[in-house]
Parts: C-alpha cells; sequence; structure tokens
C-alpha cells in the first residue's frame, strides 16, 4: 500500500508539474530556448545517483521517496509534453488568432485539446518510471514498502521474500499500468 501511495503521488505531481512547465515553456519560446539544454542533462543524468543526495537534502522519510520517483520522469516528460506542443497545426493556431483569438484561446482551444494523446502516452510511460523511482528511494531509505522488502529480504537471504516481494512488485506494475491504459482508451472514446 505504501509503494502503491508513493507511486501514485509521484504519478499524478508529474503529470501536474510537466504539463504546467511544458505549457510555460510553449508560451515563452526565449524561455524554452534557454532551458531546454538543461532539461536535457537532467534528463540524461542517471537518478539512481540522484536518490542518495536527496536523502541527505531531506531526510530518510516519504517525502524523499516521492521526490526520487518524480526525478525519474519529470524531465524526460516535460520534453515530450513540450515537443507535441511545438507540432501544433500552425494553421490552425493562425485561425485563431485571425478570429481575434488571444494567446489563451490558442493553449485552451488548440495547444492542449492537440496534446491529449501525447499526454496519455506520456502517462502510461510516467507511471513505470514513478514506479522505478519510488522502489530506488524504498532501497536507500525506507522503513516500508516494497523496495525495503527487497532491501531486507536479499540481506538476509529470505530468498522466498525476496521473490514474493518481486512477483508483487511485477503485479503492481501491470495494474498501473492498464489503469491508465483504461484511462486512456475510456479519454480517446469521448
Amino acid at each position: 500500500g505504501i509503494t502503491v501511495f508513493e507511486t501514485l503521488a509521484s504519478f499524478f505531481l508529474v503529470v501536474g508539474f510537466s504539463l504546467f512547465f511544458s505549457v510555460l515553456l510553449w508560451l515563452c519560446p526565449r524561455l524554452a530556448a534557454i532551458l531546454e539544454p538543461y532539461l536535457v542533462v537532467l534528463n540524461s543524468l542517471p537518478k539512481s545517483a540522484l536518490a542518495p543526495l536527496l536523502i541527505v537534502w531531506l531526510g530518510a522519510n516519504y517525502k524523499t521517496i516521492i521526490l526520487a520517483g518524480i526525478s525519474v520522469a519529470i524531465f524526460g516528460s516535460i520534453l515530450n509534453l513540450y515537443a507535441s506542443f511545438t507540432e501544433i497545426d500552425p494553421d490552425s493556431l493562425k485561425l485563431i488568432r485571425t478570429l481575434g483569438g488571444k494567446r489563451k484561446d490558442e493553449l485552451l482551444r488548440v495547444a492542449l485539446p492537440s496534446s491529449v494523446p501525447y499526454l496519455l502516452s506520456v502517462m502510461k510511460v510516467n507511471i513505470g518510471l514513478c514506479l522505478v523511482g519510488v522502489i530506488i528511494g524504498e532501497f536507500l531509505s525506507a522503513k516500508a514498502g516494497l523496495g525495503y522488502l527487497i532491501t531486507y529480504a536479499s540481506q538476509t537471504f529470505e530468498m522466498t521474500k525476496l521473490m514474493s516481494a518481486l512477483i508483487m512488485l511485477c503485479l503492481l506494475s501491470c495494474v498501473l499500468y492498464q489503469a491508465v491504459g483504461m484511462l486512456e482508451k475510456q479519454f480517446l472514446k469521448q
């Protein structure tokens, strides 16, 4: 339950922050030109190396684990969503401007609706990445959760617990992915 909570919390935070920062970058092309190289560098950083640093800075608690989950997915998510905004049909944007629409109208009537398939695709990838980040965080600083159980069982050579935790992790991954897939089907059906 703890691992599910931490994974879902990091997942929803990643989706929210990614959408916010992608829109911000789309609205401010100058800011995008400045920040995009940094986002690429941060995305290529090994997140397992970042987790111990987060623990030192923030302490060993569930917030650190959620932040570890966020750190695995956030930068790639922002880059992918921003790319979807930049691929919007320019004629649609020109039509909005011709009809007297403002930048807000371009965002709400063209940019966001046209990027929904990309957002759903990013969400399907992010649910697994957030789970990986949470497990990394639990390996290092948790006192509960599947990552903690895997670490504890491997240190005490309890192979039954270890295999049970790994099987639970696989099942959890499948269930979370399927849940996002069902959400995608529901949304695209409308």
